[in-house]
């Protein structure tokens, strides 16, 4: 299997997958806009294996089910038991924080919130709010966040988000956009070692800069959301992942790598 995009092998630094917006069902048979959701990430992380092997860490950044059942979520860790390294989750809204605790978390997927190696540190943010597909960061997330950063002003920092904290230009995706994104740039602010925000939930590739944060969006491993829409368009770009290299230097090398 090979990629559509000329992704470059890995050189040197902290080595990251993102998986994201796997949307995996309870019933075999459900399909996402026709996607057999499973068996299109199992052919992500098959992609990922022919290009960009082994990763340090993989992180699954939220809509990890589509239905917030525990037999989803075993669904999710038949696929994810097959991956020798360490991932990390966050909950998207779709998910059920606790369920994926409960369920999710054994060997080597686990939902730890902060990670040090190298350079670096990530740290990855719970935007879930009951009953709605919008993001929050609630009070204890921030709290958590600026204390990260403090603790370890001498490593460059990477944030970890399943909601979108910048416009995308698509009414119908921003309108499910983190509610206060003022609020979590004001602590980056203060933090000028944060170097990237990535996130999942648009479905899309997504790349801007703000304050000299470089800002990531990335596709899911499944269906992809056409960009620049004021209600959902199915794209026929391919399901993908992102893959990031994170240097000693603080630079980040970055790109998108899709089914062929």
């Amino acid at each position: 299997m090979k990629s559509n995009s000329n992704s470059p092998q890995w050189e040197s630094g902290l080595k990251i997958l993102q998986f994201t917006d796997t949307h995996i069902f309870v019933d075999s048979s459900q399909r996402f806009d026709g996607i057999d959701t499973l068996e299109s990430l199992k052919r992500v992380i098959e992609l990922a294996r022919c290009n960009h092997w082994p990763p340090d860490i993989i992180v699954l950044t939220g809509d990890l089910v589509h239905d917030s059942l525990p037999d989803a979520y075993r669904r999710v860790l038949s696929a994810l038991n097959e991956i020798e390294v360490p991932v990390y989750c966050i909950p998207g809204n779709h998910d059920d924080p606790v369920l994926m605790q409960k369920v999710l978390c054994c060997g080597k997927v686990a939902m730890t919130k902060q990670i040090v190696l190298q350079n670096w540190q990530l740290v990855l943010l719970n935007t879930y709010i009951p009953n709605t597909h919008s993001g929050l960061l609630a009070e204890s997330e921030k709290e958590f966040l600026d204390a990260c950063l403090k603790n370890h002003r001498e490593k460059y920092a990477m944030i970890c988000l399943h909601h979108h904290p910048v416009s995308i230009g698509s009414p119908w995706m921003d309108a499910m956009a983190l509610q206060n994104p003022g609020e979590l740039f004001a602590i980056l602010e203060r933090h000028d070692q944060v170097k990237s925000i990535i996130w999942g939930h648009i479905h899309q590739r997504f790349e801007q800069q703000k304050n000299g944060i470089r800002l990531l969006g990335s596709p899911s491993t499944c269906v992809q959301f056409k960009p620049k829409t004021d209600s959902y368009v199915r794209d026929d770009l391919e399901a993908g992942y992102r893959w990031l290299e994170l240097c000693d230097d603080g630079m980040i090398h970055t790109g998108i790598s899709r089914l062929s």
